[in-house]
């Protein structure tokens, strides 16, 4: 897939530009984070008792991320048929809607509906944003870049589980309520892009055969995974949004659980984001110096080693465990993926970033199901820090191997 052209933009726009954005998607998805498996938790609750509703939001979050895992392999091919500013324009208009529509009492099915719908949109601003980043990248560098839009994504995530966690206490407990917010931050982000005036040249959008489009994409995941480094790149891309989702759906539920108030998982929430803004500020530099595998090894397994001790540590020091592994976080968030961005050519990655963005989904799928499976085995929802330990040392197996 050739690179595509862009017929006119504002003259200050590049790679920073898009970078900036960070600000209102880091934001808006913290928000969203921050109270989107204790919503789950809530709905279940309706149809199962505490324990089962906790085991159900993981299936359901495993679900969703097939979901989400197929929009991101179908990419590719959307990507042929609309041009890449009409796309960011159309997922930042869903998501600004659909949050704001879930922030309201609807019923179970409404609500999961819009949530599918978010998903996509979603899925597919996660694959736009780097592909832009990439296009503008020149005389700049990924790695900057990486570190700019992460630095805005944290501030953003820094502020939002507090402000999440405030709302919910002035609706009196109302866990929905940060999603208006969310929504408008996304209609905020799409006034942001629509300032930087990008125009390109419509697609011509031909008939669909399924057929040859299923084709298509078999044939494109298989030179994927044929190419040198690329399937060690998808493993350890895995592996690192393995983790982060591990954390993102089991985190709250754990210090509700452990009896602390929504305003402490707020805090706890903003403090684990402050790694990432102190590390972001450097990381860029230090990866150019020592490399990605260096600080991708440091992540996983200092990673591994704070989720051994969250298996069996309560009370606040399990709470000190959970800001502190962000520091592990911290050192993979501006590298993980570069594995993908410096190996394949410019004009060849939208063509393969649908496939390589399976691996960010994918792994919500699976680290799910198997956490579901330990908490019914083991009656305790901290029982999935041992599967992230494991995950922490697997992925660091993969990242030195040889093949």
């Amino acid at each position: 897939m050739a690179r595509e052209k862009y017929l006119s933009m504002r003259q200050n726009v590049n790679g920073f530009s898009f970078a900036n954005l960070g600000l209102f998607t880091g934001f808006a998805s913290s928000v969203v984070s921050a109270v989107y498996s204790l919503v789950l938790f809530e709905i279940f609750r309706l149809f199962f008792n505490e324990g089962l509703a906790s085991s159900a939001v993981g299936i359901y979050a495993a679900i969703i991320a097939v979901f989400s895992m197929f929009v991101g392999f179908f990419s590719t091919q959307i990507l042929r048929w609309f041009t890449k500013a009409k796309l960011l324009y159309i997922v930042l208009s869903l998501l600004g809607a659909c949050y704001c529509m879930m922030s309201f009492s609807v019923k179970p099915g409404t609500f999961i509906t819009l949530d599918f719908v978010a998903q996509f949109a979603y899925t597919m601003l996660t694959v736009l944003l780097p592909l832009f980043i990439s296009d503008f990248s020149k005389g700049i560098g990924m790695e900057k870049l990486n570190a700019r839009y992460l630095l805005w994504v944290n501030i953003g995530a820094f502020v939002a589980p507090v402000f999440a966690m405030t709302v919910v206490s002035f609706f009196g407990g109302n866990y929905r309520m940060p999603l208006l917010a969310a929504g408008m931050v996304y209609f905020s982000g799409l006034l942001f892009f629509k300032h930087f005036g990008i125009m390109q040249q419509d697609k011509i959008v031909k008939r669909v055969n399924m057929r040859k489009t299923f084709r298509a994409l078999r044939i494109t995941a298989m030179q994927f995974f044929k190419r040198e480094g690329m399937l060690r790149a998808y493993t350890v891309n895995f592996g690192y949004y393995a983790l982060r989702a591990m954390r993102l759906l089991y985190v709250p539920i754990v210090v509700i659980e452990n009896g602390f108030s929504s305003e402490t998982l707020g805090i706890v929430l903003s403090l684990g984001i402050l790694p990432y803004i102190i590390i972001e500020s450097f990381i860029g530099r230090l990866i150019k110096r020592f490399g990605v595998k260096v600080w991708l090894t440091v992540g996983f397994m200092s990673f591994a080693v704070f989720s051994a001790f969250a298996t069996f540590i309560s009370g606040y020091a399990l709470l000190a465990i959970f800001v502190l592994w962000q520091i592990s976080g911290a050192c993979m968030e501006a590298c993980h993926d570069l594995l993908f961005f410096n190996s394949m050519p410019k004009e060849q990655q939208s063509r393969f970033y649908g496939v390589f963005r399976t691996s960010v989904n994918f792994p919500s799928v699976i680290a799910p199901i198997f956490g579901g499976i330990c908490i019914a085995i083991f009656n305790s929802t901290a029982a999935v820090w041992l599967i992230t330990a494991i995950m922490g040392v697997l992925s660091t197996i993969v990242l030195w191997s040889k093949h």
